[in-house]
């Protein structure tokens, strides 16, 4: 796919990961529209990639009404749609049973797997329902391609992540029957399931964590750079045959129990 001109749907795109894939593909010649809850950082991000480029709604991906909007107003904003990047996540920390041996109440399980996967979900199979209607824009017969985000917790799923891993398996075990379905609509669909990112939230820890957490990767000894993630989204994305693929993106870590 050649991405000058192509449109780009970003979940979570005003922040972290999503915020530098936004950064890469316009660099590219894209055109890219966030969905996310913080308009500040909405603004700010349209503000650095100029108006012409970059367009936002203010979307909760875990409601059809708004994920429909927000794709109404992306399809006014730029009329077409070629590559979905959801990166709209949640992972706070919960564990089955706390100190007191309290079980984990169902409601923030299900919150987290409804942000992550259901979310995922939602805005997936809407905007292929969009792209399925574009017209074809290679000679494979393509339409587009979407890349889902899950997470190495989707395999070495740590001590309190059980709704978070749980939620990013889903996502990875998605990727291969939706490639399969698509495929008759010229949609591709891959996942990459990144490792320990220095993003924002990382920004908040201590520079001793960071190297801790930094040393615990294989090599590079170091937390990955969002710019590395957005590379691989870049190369799934103009690669035509990169299709019902789970990628690893962790500098060859392996999570510990704890």
């Amino acid at each position: 796919m050649d991405l000058q001109d192509k449109v780009a749907l970003i979940t979570g795109g005003a922040s972290g990961l999503g915020r530098a894939t936004a950064q890469a593909l316009v660099s590219k010649g894209a055109k890219v529209f966030l969905f996310d809850l913080n308009e500040d950082a909405c603004k700010a991000t349209v503000a650095e990639l100029g108006s012409d480029n970059c367009a936002y709604a203010i979307a909760d991906v875990t409601d059809e009404d708004s994920v429909n909007a927000g794709l109404d107003q992306a399809m006014t904003a730029f009329g077409k749609l070629h590559i979905v990047l959801n990166s709209a996540g949640i992972g706070p920390p919960c564990k089955v049973l706390d100190r007191e041996g309290n079980p984990l109440p169902l409601a923030k399980f299900k919150k987290i797997v409804d942000v992550n996967m259901n979310g995922t979900f939602n805005v997936l199979s809407k905007a292929a329902a969009l792209m399925a209607k574009q017209d074809t824009i290679n000679d494979d017969g393509g339409r587009g391609v979407i890349i889902n985000v899950a997470s190495v917790a989707a395999f070495d799923g740590q001590i309190g992540q059980p709704a978070y891993g749980g939620s990013k398996s889903g996502i990875v075990g998605m990727t291969l029957p939706i490639a399969r379905e698509l495929a008759y609509h010229g949609i591709r669909i891959n996942c990459i399931a990144p490792g320990l990112f220095h993003t924002e939230l990382a920004m908040t820890l201590d520079d001793k964590v960071i190297e801790a957490l930094g040393n615990s990767v294989e090599f590079p000894k170091r937390l990955g750079k969002p710019s590395e993630f957005a590379q691989l989204v870049v190369q799934m994305a103009e690669n035509d045959y990169f299709n019902g693929e789970v990628v690893r993106l962790d500098g060859s870590i392996r999570m510990k129990a704890r």
